[in-house]
């Protein structure tokens, strides 16, 4: 597997490998794989001749300095993983960050729409600023024709479409299902940080989720609101930091039914200092 370090390199192996009219695809990562990464990948490859994961943990993401310094980074035991799904269509792009941000890692000052106010915006102060700035980054790094995403990061998802639509980037951005784990815990890298009976207990996340979504027909979204509430009120292991009814395209947070639009419950979750989120369409 081939396994680059610097964006020149990168940038040269392909110019040598793609034929033209072949497509390249990105699955852009911050490391510590797992198979809600690898369902992403096998999807990509599906598509594209050649796929590039990136392996970067990126700085101006964080608001909580203790996070970055504590995000899982397992780099060879990712690259081994990579290499048992396709040792020659996958190429790894593990940069520093002075590859992809020179001396002065700092996001840039991108209008997202409004689209970063809400949720995920409200708790972590500048992150989506560091999000579209590194995506924006990736995209001129390894321009790819498909950038595939997992919609457990659904705003996320959202505002890396705008961020397309807003530079006209020359790129397809794929939404890719939510990957859990047997009780239903949405697979993220820092479900690592949990011990064994956290995460097997996690699954009341997605059973709150799912229960919003049952009785979405009938309650209204106050009503869901409270029903979320009372789901973690009296638990001691997890505590809800907000959930929330948004429009799935805009994001915006509605407090009434619109029998024409399209709803998410969009819920954060803390287990101990471990931050955890989920996500559901509701109709």
């Amino acid at each position: 597997m081939e396994v680059f370090d610097k964006q020149l390199d990168l940038s040269t192996y392909f110019k040598r490998r793609l034929s033209e009219g072949q497509t390249l695809g990105l699955v852009p990562t911050m490391g510590a794989l797992h198979e809600g990464h690898f369902s992403i990948v096998r999807k990509a490859l599906v598509t594209d001749p050649y796929v590039v994961v990136s392996i970067f943990v990126n700085p101006t993401q964080f608001d909580n300095p203790n996070d970055l310094k504590n995000y899982p980074r397992i780099l060879n035991a990712d690259i081994e993983n990579l290499t048992s799904i396709d040792k020659e269509r996958i190429v790894v792009y593990a940069p520093a960050v002075e590859d992809v941000y020179g001396a002065n890692p700092i996001s840039e000052n991108i209008h997202l729409g409004g689209l970063d106010l809400q949720m995920e915006g409200k708790f972590r102060k500048g992150h989506f600023q560091g999000v579209a700035t590194v995506v924006k980054k990736l995209f001129e790094i390894v321009k790819p024709q498909h950038a595939y995403f997992g919609e457990k990061d659904f705003q996320q998802l959202q505002i890396v479409r705008h961020l397309v639509k807003s530079f006209q980037l020359p790129v397809q951005i794929i939404g890719c299902e939510i990957y859990r784990e047997a009780n239903g815990l949405a697979m993220s890298s820092r479900n690592r940080l949990l011990s064994e009976e956290t995460k097997l207990a996690a699954g009341c996340i997605f059973q709150s989720l799912k229960k919003a979504k049952d009785t979405f027909p009938t309650k209204t979204f106050d009503e869901i609101k409270e029903q979320v509430v009372a789901d973690f009120e009296n638990n001691t292991r997890f505590q809800l930091e907000y959930f929330e009814i948004a429009e799935t395209e805009t994001l915006a947070i509605h407090t009434r039914k619109n029998k024409s639009k399209k709803y998410r419950g969009c819920m954060a979750v803390f287990a101990g200092s471990v931050r955890l989120i989920d996500n559901i369409p509701l109709n």
